[in-house]
C-alpha cells in the first residue's frame, strides 16, 4: 500500500511538473512548431502569419499561410483548422485580424486569399465577396456589419462594405490609416493627422494634427482609441475631437482590453504595458520576443486577460506565448 501511494504521488508530481513546464512563465516560447509539422505545404513566407485571441474565452486563433485559420482552446498547446477553407493567403500586419472587443466575432482581412467573418467564435465562417485586403476596421460597437479596408497594392484605395462584406464600394486612394464609427462616419489618415467623414467617405475634414501609429482605431464603450507616438489618443464624440490620454506611453499596437475598459494593454518597441485603472497608471510587463518589432508590416500581438498570457506572431515566423 505504501509503495502504491508513493507511485501515485510520484505520478502527480511528474504531471504537475510537465504542466508547469508547458506553461513556463516569464519567457517567450514557441507554440506553433507541432502544428506546422502536420501541414504538408505552407505558403509564402512560411511558418505563421498572424495571431489573435477571443477576449470572451481566451481561445487562440493562428494563421498558417495558404492553410487558413487554426484554433486552440488550450492556450496554444494544440491547434486545429476551423475556417472550413473560407480563409486563404496570409496577413501581413497585426491590424488585419479584427476581433470584437466583446468577443466571439472576428473579421479576417486577408491578402492573396479569401477574407472571412465568424460571429460565433470560429464555429462557422462567411467569406467576403472581395478580398486582397491589407487590414480593416469594423463597427463592432454598433451593427457589426460595416467594414472599412484597403485594397492591397492598389494605391491605398479605401473600400467600404455595409453588409458584412457581401458588397463593397471603392472610395478614394491615398490613405494610410482607417477607423469606423458608422456607415456614414468614417475615420482615416493620409500619413498626416486624422481625417473624418460624415458622408460615407465622399468628403473628409481634418480633426486632429496628430498622426496615429496604429493603422486601425478601436471603439470600446463609446470611446474611440487610437495608438500614437504621443500616447493613446481618445475621442468621446465620435471622432470630432481628440486628446492624448494623460500618462499613457507612446504606442503602436492596442489597446487590447480585459474584462472591462479599465484593463488595457499597449505595445511599443519596449514591449507590453498594462493599465488596470483606465489608463491612469501604466507598468511594463513583458519585452517583445527576440527579432520582433513594432513596424506596420509583420508583427501581430494579442492578450488573453483571463489567463494572463501574451501572444506574438509575425509573417514568416513562429507563433509564441508569454505566460505571466
Amino acid at each position: 500500500m505504501i509503495r502504491f501511494l508513493s507511485v501515485m504521488l510520484l505520478c502527480i508530481a511528474v504531471n504537475s511538473f510537465a504542466q508547469e513546464a508547458k506553461l513556463e512563465k516569464g519567457k517567450w516560447t514557441v507554440i506553433s512548431d507541432s502544428t506546422l509539422a502536420k501541414v504538408e505545404k505552407i505558403g509564402y513566407p512560411g511558418k505563421t502569419a498572424g495571431v489573435t485571441v477571443d477576449p470572451a474565452n481566451g481561445n487562440v486563433f493562428m494563421v498558417v499561410p495558404d492553410n487558413g485559420m487554426w484554433l486552440s482552446t488550450d492556450h496554444g498547446e494544440t491547434f486545429a483548422r476551423v475556417d472550413d477553407k473560407k480563409i486563404g493567403g496570409r496577413t501581413e500586419t497585426g491590424y488585419a485580424l479584427n476581433f470584437d472587443p466583446a468577443g466571439k466575432r472576428l473579421m479576417c482581412f486577408m491578402i492573396y486569399g479569401s477574407s472571412a467573418l465568424t460571429t460565433d467564435g470560429g464555429k462557422t465562417w462567411t467569406a467576403s465577396k472581395t478580398s486582397h485586403l491589407d487590414f480593416g476596421a469594423v463597427d463592432w460597437h454598433a451593427t457589426g456589419k460595416v467594414f472599412l479596408s484597403f485594397r492591397h497594392e492598389n494605391k491605398d484605395l479605401l473600400t467600404l462594405s455595409t453588409d458584412e462584406g457581401q458588397t463593397w464600394t471603392d472610395l478614394q486612394p491615398g490613405f494610410s490609416h482607417l477607423g469606423v464609427v458608422s456607415d456614414k462616419i468614417l475615420l482615416a489618415s493620409k500619413k498626416k493627422g486624422i481625417l473624418r467623414s460624415t458622408d460615407g467617405g465622399q468628403t473628409w475634414t481634418e480633426v486632429s494634427d496628430i498622426t496615429p501609429t496604429a493603422r486601425v482605431s478601436i471603439v470600446r464603450d463609446g470611446t474611440i482609441y487610437w495608438a500614437s507616438a504621443k500616447g493613446l489618443l481618445t475621442s468621446k464624440d465620435e471622432g470630432k475631437t481628440w486628446e492624448v490620454l494623460a500618462g499613457s506611453p507612446p504606442c503602436v499596437f492596442g489597446p487590447y482590453f480585459g474584462k472591462t475598459a479599465t484593463e488595457m494593454m499597449l505595445v511599443n518597441k519596449e514591449g507590453f504595458h498594462e493599465s488596470t485603472d483606465g489608463g491612469k497608471n501604466w507598468k511594463p510587463i513583458a519585452p517583445l520576443p527576440d527579432t520582433f518589432t513594432v513596424g506596420p508590416v509583420g508583427p501581430n500581438y494579442a492578450w488573453d486577460p483571463q489567463a494572463n498570457i501574451l501572444y506574438a506572431s509575425s509573417m514568416g515566423k513562429d507563433t509564441l506565448r508569454f505566460v505571466r
